[in-house]
């Protein structure tokens, strides 16, 4: 994340001819600035570059298109210290005996098992409105921080999201032997973000690590040793969405887990604790802070920051359907915003068929816009801040059409997040 002053940008403005905003805010940037920009075909090509100098076997296709978008999102500073003061709080949050005790109790079995790290980088989602920054939802395996820290050209986020893993395998007793890290997920290859495994790869042997990406089909729990192959495995960078490892190809990771013969980050209970979508109904409830001992001040910015959140139950269903185009429904367990509803998108038999499974309806929070010429259609925003243990390390942004983020839209994707200081 860089930071640029009111008069850095003017200057910027003022060499591209005549200045398009008369005030240097993120609102009028956004609204009518469109020559601070990147080439998002030259990034491309400059990851490509760095996968081809590994000797890597993938690049990025016209199928990654839309993976980095063209603009920056400005973001004025203290909306960038209100976020970060969120994370913290939200993590003490999460520390306290009584939020664990309510998520573990609707959490599957295999979260009560502490494998004794806190579980890797976590995403925190936000939308940015008139009224300030929003939490949206929280992600325990967050992609995109590799790809985007080589054009941000930011070794910094590279280094820190390997020491993140390194952290968490020491956490979890490893790191004393030769074994190998694997990165995984079900049919590597095919994923979109594929290149992100290959640039952790190379950051991780770079670092002296022997790296396999694999399947968790491939790997065997064999004399209480993980192995892939007869290579025993001492990490494993976990980046299933089989979260709780009830797929019957995640048994052998299951077992190993389970029995402390190798380190995983995420884990399953890092998902409970942070990612299922019902614990948002705890984290913006002011009752439930203060008995669990949150201070007032923290009290407060959580439920400022966090929209109301609900269980969707028998009791409350018709009264959500009424209402429901003041909410959006999302999956306890759900991630990628995967069935996934606005409520003024809903049909009878999408709400008929959510009947039988864990939803959340949460209070609908528009996102803020971004405009990529004057007669373009605008672009929604979604924040994404990567932490750690309570810091933000990065933040980046995500610029989409539709319902939900993606990267089919033109002129969408990832892209750089600058804070605008005042001087």
């Amino acid at each position: 994340m860089t930071v640029v002053t009111q008069p850095v940008i003017r200057r910027v403005l003022e060499g591209c001819g005549a200045p398009c905003v008369e005030t240097v805010t993120a609102e009028a940037l956004h609204r009518d600035c469109f020559c601070v920009a990147v080439d998002p075909d030259a990034v491309r090509e400059q990851v490509n570059g760095l996968l081809a100098s590994e000797g890597a076997p993938m690049r990025l296709t016209d199928a990654h298109a839309h993976l980095f978008a063209a603009l920056p999102i400005f973001v004025p500073e203290h909306t960038v210290r209100h976020m970060e003061a969120a994370v913290q709080a939200l993590s003490a949050a999460v520390a306290t005996p009584a939020f664990v005790d309510a998520t573990l109790a609707w959490a599957p079995p295999i979260a009560q098992h502490d494998p004794g790290s806190p579980g890797g980088l976590l995403g925190f989602d936000f939308h940015l409105g008139s009224e300030g920054p929003r939490l949206i939802e929280i992600n325990t395996n967050p992609g995109g921080l590799l790809p985007l820290s080589t054009p941000a050209a930011s070794c910094e986020a590279e280094q820190a999201a390997i020491d993140v893993l390194l952290d968490e395998w020491q956490a979890q007793g490893g790191r004393a032997d030769d074994s190998l890290v694997a990165i995984l997920d079900h049919a590597p290859e095919q994923q979109y973000l594929y290149a992100e495994f290959l640039l952790f790869k190379r950051a991780l042997e770079a670092r002296g690590y022997r790296t396999a990406i694999c399947d968790p089909g491939d790997l065997r729990f064999v004399d209480g040793a993980l192995r892939l192959g007869e290579e025993r495995i001492g990490c494993v960078y976990n980046r299933l969405t089989d979260f709780a490892l009830t797929a019957p190809t995640s048994q052998a990771l299951r077992l190993a887990y389970l029995a402390g013969a190798v380190a995983l980050s995420p884990h399953p209970r890092a998902h409970a604790l942070w990612a299922d979508k019902r614990n948002l109904t705890l984290l913006g409830d002011r009752s439930f802070l203060a008995k669990a001992g949150l201070s007032p001040d923290r009290q407060t910015l959580l439920t400022e920051i966090v929209p109301r959140t609900v269980l969707v139950s028998a009791d409350n269903r018709e009264q959500l359907w009424a209402t429901r185009r003041e909410w959006f429904f999302k999956p306890a367990a759900g991630f990628g915003s995967r069935a996934s509803y606005r409520g003024d998108k809903l049909t009878h038999k999408t709400w008929a068929q959510m009947a039988d499974q864990d939803y959340v309806a949460q209070a609908l929070i528009p996102p803020s816009v971004r405009h990529t010429g004057p007669e373009s259609t605008p672009l929604k925003v979604d924040l994404r801040g990567y932490a750690y243990q309570g810091q933000v390390l990065f933040f980046a942004a995500r610029l989409y059409h539709g319902q939900t983020t993606n990267f089919r839209t033109p002129g969408g994707g990832f892209a750089p997040v600058l804070t605008l200081a005042r001087t």
